[in-house]
């Protein structure tokens, strides 16, 4: 990775990808770029949380321009594939060059958002990129909550202009973004003695490829959670099934990939169970081989547990996760092709103290829509007698087609590549919300380089792309007036 250009670039990129930095864990990230700061002389301080700000001096000729505040997000999500051993909290990322793409063996990249920290890093270790006066706020926690974000205190930023650099493709100029929130549902279990002459089997589904829970959520890929569910639900209602456990999905704010669960049946039903996942996997093929081609379900026989999940509680639970919505639920009417709102189905684990807890996550540019769809999920876990709580929750970013910033950028990509950017909103959580909310008068854009997979094994960064942006980001420093 070091031998492409930008090297300045290119070498914080790789740095970055070797300090461990999972949300909540950012410790040694946060050092790293206090020592930078150090080790250019450049002024650097690190809030209550844990937000670091570095800035730098506009360059010759420059000086008495307007601030410009640069932020990304210190913190990467750490999904891997369940047949890599990997460590988070300790080891580097393992990248490699796939022809214009980087990736990452069997987890996620942290190019999200990796490329935004470098690109900063790049622009404040320069001493020919003209620039005016720099404010780079790097924030922690926001793959988990925007906790950075939330946390940042009043008077921590004197600029008035922010460019984030989260995004995820070269061609796109964000304006806006969706808000969000969670809904959680805990369902209490007991537990009885493991009915006599009983078959186990365990039954998942493996191979989907996941992403994120607002920028892909409309692709109709496959939810694990719900094509589990969907069968065990299925196989309920023919043979008298006992559920142990359910296992799918880890993050919020990533499509479940991955999901598994252990059950049983009288003895005599397993050719007739066999039956049934034989036909349920035609079923899945013909209705998402198309989008999922590496998608594998599996049923096999395991050890007989001592003790069942109460099947009054399984019938509920198996009835309230095919309930449970999931996927796009309104298109915008003022942005076409632009997601409006959606809900994804997110985990379901089985927690201490016989504790079943089910974890979603609803987004939307609309604010009373966003709590319109987080009561839908609430009510259909309330209905299975779940104990439902929301998060705190995060406000979106609306447009403003008369930003100053927002011009420059539109025009200097049209200059530096002969064609117009698409402006456009996303249907994701970017800090840009929270950041308005505390300082409202700043005029906002969002770019990033093109990535695909975000929070997922399959992320994967382009070079060229990321060449691209950063000349774009280059670019609007320099205009900037």
């Amino acid at each position: 990775m070091k031998s492409l250009t930008p090297t300045a670039l290119w070498t914080y990129f790789h740095e970055i990808t070797q300090v461990p930095r999972p949300s909540k864990k950012e410790e040694k990230i946060i050092a790293y770029l206090q020592a930078f700061g150090k080790n250019h002389n450049l002024a650097t301080k690190t809030d209550k949380i844990g937000n670091v700000l570095i800035t730098k001096a506009g360059t010759k000729g420059y000086e008495n321009r307007e601030t410009v505040i640069l932020q990304a997000h210190v913190d990467m999500v750490c999904e891997k594939n369940n047949d890599v051993a990997f460590d988070f909290d300790t080891e580097p990322i393992q990248t490699y060059i796939d022809g214009d793409w980087i990736k990452a063996r069997g987890t996620t990249l942290g190019a999200d958002n990796g490329t935004g920290m470098a690109m900063m890093l790049a622009v404040l270790a320069s001493d020919d990129i003209a620039h005016p006066p720099l404010e780079c706020l790097f924030t922690v926690e926001e793959e988990t909550g925007l906790a950075g974000a939330f946390a940042l205190e009043n008077g921590f930023l004197t600029g008035k202009t922010l460019i984030n650099l989260d995004a995820g493709d070269d061609s796109e100029l964000f304006i806006g973004c969706a808000g969000g929130i969670d809904t959680v549902g805990q369902i209490a279990y007991k537990t009885i003695p493991t009915p006599e002459n009983s078959f186990a089997f365990e039954v998942s589904v493996k191979g989907l490829k996941g992403g994120h829970s607002g920028c892909d959520i409309e692709k109709e890929l496959g939810n694990a959670n719900k094509i589990l569910n969907r069968f065990l639900w299925k196989a309920n209602q023919e043979i008298d099934l006992h559920l142990v456990s359910f296992d799918g999905g880890n993050l919020r704010n990533a499509i479940p990939r991955e999901a598994k669960a252990v059950a049983v049946v009288p003895f005599g039903e397993k050719e007739k169970l066999r039956v049934l996942f034989n036909v349920f996997v035609a079923e899945m093929e013909g209705e998402k081989l198309k989008i999922e081609p590496d998608m594998k379900l599996t049923l096999e026989s395991c050890e007989i547990p001592t003790q069942v999940i109460e099947k009054q509680t399984s019938d509920t639970l198996f009835d309230m996760l095919y309930a449970c919505p999931h996927g796009v639920a309104a298109m915008s009417m003022d942005m076409p092709d632009l997601v409006e709102t959606s809900t994804n189905l997110a985990s379901v684990k089985m927690k201490e103290n016989n504790i079943i807890e089910i974890t979603t996550s609803q987004r939307s540019s609309v604010e009373s829509a966003k709590y319109d769809i987080a009561n839908q999920v609430a009510s259909a876990l309330k209905l299975g007698g779940a104990t439902v709580s929301h998060g705190e929750g995060y406000p979106g970013w609306k447009p403003n087609l008369d930003s100053k910033i927002l011009k420059i950028a539109d025009e200097n990509y049209e200059k530096l590549f002969g064609e117009k950017a698409k402006i456009r909103a996303i249907h994701a959580g970017l800090e840009c919300g929270l950041f308005l909310k505390k300082y409202p008068y700043l005029d906002m854009i969002s770019i990033g380089p093109t990535m695909i997979g975000i929070h997922s094994p399959d992320e994967k960064l382009s070079i060229s792309a990321t060449q691209k942006c950063f000349k774009w980001l280059c670019g609007i420093l320099e205009c900037r007036v």
